[in-house]
C-alpha cells in the first residue's frame, strides 16, 4: 500500500513591500544623509501604542544575521524576524496631499487600528 503526499512549494511572502511612491520618498530622504550608502530603512513592530503594537521606521546601519533584507530600487529595507511575522503581506506607501504628507502602512494582519494610524492589534 502506498501513500501519496502533495507538497506545495511556493515563494515565501515578503514581510513588507514598498510602493513606487514610498521607495522614491525614502530614496530622496536617504540622499540627504551623509552616509546614505550604508543606511537601510528598518521597519519594525514594537509592543505599545493605543492598540497593542506600533510601527517604527528609521534609518539603520546595523543588519543582524537573522534580519530579512529586501531591495526596492536603490532602497534597502531591513525587518527583524519577529516584526516580519506581523508584517507579512503589508505595504508601505507615501502620499503628499492636502490632508498632509506621510508614510502609511497597510497591514492585512491588523485586526484593528487606532485613530492615530500608528498602532494596531
Amino acid at each position: 500500500m502506498s501513500t501519496t503526499a502533495t507538497v506545495s512549494i511556493s515563494r515565501k511572502q515578503e514581510p513588507i513591500t514598498l510602493t513606487d511612491a514610498a521607495s522614491a520618498k525614502v530614496a530622496e530622504l536617504l540622499a540627504a544623509e551623509a552616509d546614505a550608502e550604508q543606511l537601510a530603512l528598518r521597519v519594525a513592530v514594537k509592543p505599545g501604542g493605543c492598540s497593542g503594537f506600533s510601527y517604527d521606521m528609521f534609518f539603520d546601519t546595523e543588519v543582524a544575521e537573522d534580519d530579512i533584507v529586501r531591495s526596492f530600487g536603490a532602497v534597502r529595507v531591513v525587518v527583524d524576524p519577529k516584526s516580519a511575522a506581523l508584517l507579512v503581506g503589508a505595504s508601505l506607501d507615501y502620499s503628499d496631499g492636502l490632508q498632509g504628507a506621510g508614510f502609511h502602512i497597510t497591514n492585512p494582519n491588523a485586526t484593528s487600528t487606532c485613530g492615530c494610524g500608528s498602532s494596531f492589534s
